[in-house]
């Protein structure tokens, strides 16, 4: 640094970069953690806060003090200095090993201030440098074996061919989803999100909630559902919701019938395993959405990208937010670990001849799918040739539902006229789509489970069965 550098600092004032101190005192150490903390900076020995130069004597004495200032932070933060005149900067570097802190605690450089941090904010940096996983953290409030749900454990444990005969607290161990303590087993976040017998007992986010709307927004829900048997059964219950919620229409290649899905199911099923595997735990109140709509799908999860990811990053470089909920979902091959997962879901978009899938990160990280136009155009908008000419399976049943509607019938008058005794199955095949294809209406639509709900044909409905008439004769 030369004179006229100093120059400049001195008419540039104090910011979150520079500080000005007219002598050494104890405050150096919170000066030098928050720059540690931050992006580094500089603090200027023997200038008062106004900018004027009072200086200060150089010395080994008062370098070596500063040099033991700075080695008795926690982790040591490193410092350069450098004599200009009668004015030593001090040039800190930022750590590499962040949080820092010194005697006084946890500090942090906003603009000219250097702040002491609160919890919430010591939390927050340790899990934006990734100091605290929150999978890896232990759960106290956990206890073993009263909480253990261990059919869970059984099944985890089948599907990664470990040798059941090990025993099953060698096992947790070993799978880091409990550690030993005082000859007691603690369990970690991320074992509790897997093994516990209720998981939102300990963590209320821990759930996963489908829902299906008629139109392009959420004016109108149709069905919606909340999953929270743990994440591996989160994962597959979110996965049939949206098999029974999305259609399917075939197409003959040769003497070949090969089903066609509205949307990428391995892509869809990895979507949503990404979404808990890389969600944010830390924020509370806020759990993973899967949102199908008229037109599209959505894969919300709270929480922004981690590290310093961005969307265009994603299928180039993978960052694990979660390292335990990854390990223990490829033991059981719901993921790989190459970081794949991104590539995989645009390849088997583009192998369905859906539009690429699209992604954006605003604080929550939503994967948003558009429905196959080959599907589309066999089961979108009915029309007398995509019955007779491209008919699927759900359309037959929507057919056949239409056919049975007389005035306004309930749900169970509308099962029984179509002979189904399985009402998951009746809502899934038969009523839902026909929703969904306004083929048929609720009587009381701001209340999709009242005890007086009717349902009744629209003029769509009414329209695709006479053309379907006038198609047979």
């Amino acid at each position: 640094m030369t004179a006229a550098d100093l120059s400049i600092l001195l008419q540039e004032g104090e910011g979150t970069t520079l500080e000005f101190k007219a002598g050494l005192s104890l405050s150096l150490a919170r000066e030098l953690v928050g720059m540690a903390n931050t992006v580094g900076g500089k603090i200027l020995l023997g200038v008062r806060d106004d900018g004027t130069v009072v200086g200060v004597r150089d010395s080994n004495t008062l370098r070596a003090r500063i040099q033991d200032i700075a080695r008795n932070c926690d982790p040591p933060v490193r410092i350069r200095l450098h004599p200009v005149g009668d004015v030593i900067a001090v040039h800190v570097k930022e750590s590499d090993s962040k949080p820092v802190q010194c005697s006084e605690g946890f500090f942090s450089r906003q603009g000219a201030v250097t702040q002491k941090l609160t919890r919430s904010e010591i939390r927050d940096l340790f899990q934006s440098e990734g100091a605290v996983r929150f999978d890896l953290a232990p759960c106290p409030q956990f206890v073993y074996p009263e909480d253990f749900d261990r059919d869970k454990f059984n099944t985890w444990l089948r599907r990664t061919g470990i040798a059941s005969e090990a025993r099953v607290e060698d096992v947790l161990v070993n799978i880091d989803a409990a550690e030993r303590a005082n000859g007691e087993l603690l369990f970690r976040n991320g074992g509790v999100l897997f093994f516990a017998k209720n998981a939102r007992r300990f963590f209320p986010q821990a759930y996963i909630t489908c829902l299906l709307a008629r139109g392009a927004d959420k004016v109108h829900i149709l069905d919606r559902k909340d999953f929270d048997g743990g994440i591996v059964a989160d994962i597959e219950e979110a996965m049939r919701f949206v098999e029974r919620n999305t259609r399917t229409a075939y197409r003959i290649e040769g003497l070949r019938r090969e089903d066609v899905p509205e949307y990428p199911v391995k892509a869809v099923r990895e979507a949503i395993t990404n979404a808990v595997m890389h969600r944010d735990w830390f924020v509370e109140g806020a759990n993973v959405f899967v949102e199908i709509y008229a037109n599209r799908m959505e894969i919300v999860s709270p929480g922004g990208l981690p590290g310093n990811l961005s969307v265009t990053d994603l299928g180039g470089r993978s960052v694990r937010r979660n390292s335990l909920i990854a390990d223990l979902l490829h033991r059981i091959a719901f993921i790989e670990k190459a970081g794949t997962g991104i590539l995989r879901i645009r390849n088997e978009s583009r192998d369905l001849r859906c539009p690429d899938p699209e992604f954006e990160a605003n604080g929550f990280f939503t994967t948003r799918f558009w429905p196959t136009p080959e599907v589309r155009e066999a089961t979108g908008a009915p029309t007398t040739t995509s019955i007779t000419d491209q008919v699927t399976d759900q359309v037959t049943d929507q057919v056949q539902l239409l056919s049975v509607v007389v005035g306004e019938m309930s749900r169970e008058e509308l099962q029984e006229a179509v002979g189904l005794k399985h009402r998951g199955h009746f809502r899934g095949a038969y009523l839902l789509p026909a929703l969904r294809t306004g083929l048929i209406e609720m009587t009381v639509p701001d209340k999709p489970r009242s005890r007086n709900q009717r349902y009744r044909l629209t003029s769509a409905g009414r329209k695709l069965l006479l053309r379907i008439k006038e198609s047979d004769r």
